[in-house]
């Protein structure tokens, strides 16, 4: 029986649930024993927009686009097939989606900022 080699796959994204885990328990840790972290943070907002949050999704983001091949992109109108699919269901499926599932999960709360949250 042949052993299989994780050599491609460093510690990090092996571990990567691990690392989720920790790093929940770590804000629901904050948020307990730092009460203040909130209005702290909600201080940092500019026109509704968590700075903090912009920030830490770009960051998350970044290293992702940077591994997209930008030389592929001429190709594309040879098998326009992915890119098809990617906006049918960017433009046409997800929005109506969720606009639905906001509306059924808010039909008894009414909550607008929570509908708002889901879109």
């Amino acid at each position: 029986m042949k052993k299989e080699s994780n050599s491609g796959i460093s510690f990090f994204q092996r571990y990567l649930t691990v690392w989720v885990i920790i790093c929940m328990l770590i804000g629901i840790m904050l948020g307990h024993f730092l009460p203040g972290m909130k209005e702290a943070l909600n201080y940092l907002e500019y026109a509704g927009i968590s700075i903090p949050l912009a920030v830490l999704i770009w960051i998350m983001i970044y290293p992702m686009m940077m591994k997209v091949d930008f030389k592929s992109i001429k190709n594309i109108g040879k098998n326009p097939k992915g890119l098809f699919v990617t906006w049918i269901v960017n433009w046409l499926i997800k929005p109506f989606t969720m606009y639905g599932i906001s509306r059924n999960h808010n039909k008894a709360a009414g909550s607008q900022k929570e509908r708002n949250g889901i879109l």
